[in-house]
């Protein structure tokens, strides 16, 4: 509960971050780091489980590679930030308070928003029934049990995104004796230049990914989907990438949010409704240059990190600078050694340059490494904006007239 004092003691500022993906615990290590031992901060973080999720690696995790276990209580030991395991189950923006479970409220002064996006399971029939997804741990558990145990058989994954394509690839390199293919409305790579698109399209024939494209999923039944032209795909298993959602729990709130759900930030990534929340990864709606920002690990501990580095700078009576974030790259692995990376303008557009290979392969490997000495050199380091590209001309937000 946040601490109101009696007159002439100290009064105790409390931050509560909620979600500890790439984003929030961005929010909650740099928090700690930058208030060191000050007395008049605290720092809570608030997630549904005390390991770390490594999204970029659940691909890997369901065919059985083994993935680091990664302790969020052992990160945060000596930090001074508290860990309160639980779900939140709503957030009163006016009272600021949150609760946990249903039973436990926490009371705040600052909070700092990062419950994310989860894949969109209930905007096509039968999927929340009959087909797995890459969320959790026991999600990928589940989907790496049954992949194990099929011996032959089709997986549909559903979705030409860069997860349904790094998952397809990888499947098919584990298990060559299973048919895999492919289904999404546009065909794989789609935002790639040309050569790198031709890449990607290749290693996926080379792995014997069949694609189809221009499709669209209407249901997904036990053993088969249902395209909506009415044809019928059979499927022993259903991995379904196609489309996230982002919990409802903003909006319930009272803060203003986007047509998808998202906080509707300033340019400090302060709720335009409310002040005292900042949001961050998939669940703000932050606008640069170019256009709003979607959601990628990419960005996300970017926004971590500058909303702790804003928060810090109103605590200390300073106004909070602008955030700018600029994209650079697109890897995308297609097994173990061979990926496709495409470089980007800071709009996300592809450039010519581009890797493919064992080379991107190592890229990728490199720079979507386990975030935890990242993590760790934070504790010990506070970041700045020096830790992501700006973006130059194409991030300046031009205030409006």
């Amino acid at each position: 509960m946040s601490a109101r004092h009696e007159a002439g003691t100290p009064t105790i500022h409390h931050v509560v971050v909620l979600g500890a993906g790439y984003a929030g615990l961005s929010a909650a290590v740099q928090l700690a780091a930058r208030v060191g031992r000050r007395q008049d901060v605290r720092v809570t973080l608030v997630n549904g489980q005390e390991r770390f999720t490594e999204r970029l690696r659940l691909h890997m995790a369901a065919t059985r590679q083994e993935l680091a276990e990664l302790s969020i209580p052992e990160l945060l030991d000596g930090t001074g930030a508290q860990l309160v395991c639980g779900w939140v189950t709503a957030v009163d923006a006016d009272a600021r308070t949150v609760r946990v479970d249903d039973d436990r409220v926490l009371h705040y002064d600052t909070l700092v928003y990062g419950l994310g996006g989860v894949p969109d399971t209930a905007a096509v029939p039968g999927v929340e029934d009959h087909a797995y997804v890459l969320s959790s741990a026991q999600d990928v558990e589940a989907l790496a049990v049954r992949l194990a145990r099929l011996g032959r058989g089709t997986v549909v994954v559903a979705g030409s995104g860069l997860t349904g394509v790094e998952s397809a690839a990888e499947i098919a390199e584990r298990y060559p004796e299973l048919d895999i293919l492919l289904l999404g409305r546009q065909e794989p790579g789609a935002a790639m230049n040309t050569k790198a698109r031709s890449y990607l399209q290749g290693a996926l024939d080379r792995l014997g990914v069949q694609v189809r494209s221009g499709v669209e999923i209407a249901q997904v039944l036990p053993g088969a989907v249902e395209l909506a032209g009415g044809e019928r795909v059979s499927a022993d298993v259903v991995l379904w990438t196609s489309g996230t959602r982002t919990s409802p729990l903003a909006a319930a709130a009272g803060l203003t949010v986007d047509e998808r759900g998202r906080v509707v930030t300033d340019t400090a990534l302060r709720s335009v409704s409310h002040p005292d929340v900042y949001a961050v990864g998939d669940a703000a709606s932050v606008r640069q240059g170019y256009g709003v920002m979607h959601g990628t690990c990419q960005g996300g501990m970017p926004t971590g990190v500058h909303a702790a580095v804003s928060i810090v700078r109103v605590l200390n009576g300073k106004q909070p600078k602008p955030f700018r974030f600029g994209y650079y790259h697109t890897p995308v692995s297609l097994g173990r050694n061979d990926a496709v990376v495409q470089f980007t303008r800071p709009d996300d557009s592809p450039r010519r340059a581009h890797l493919t290979g064992s080379l991107a392969a190592r890229y990728k490997e490199t720079v979507t490494a386990s975030p935890w000495p990242t993590f760790r050199r934070m504790k010990k380091m506070p970041a700045s904006a020096a830790f992501w590209p700006r973006g130059g001309r194409f991030t300046r937000v031009r205030a409006q007239r």
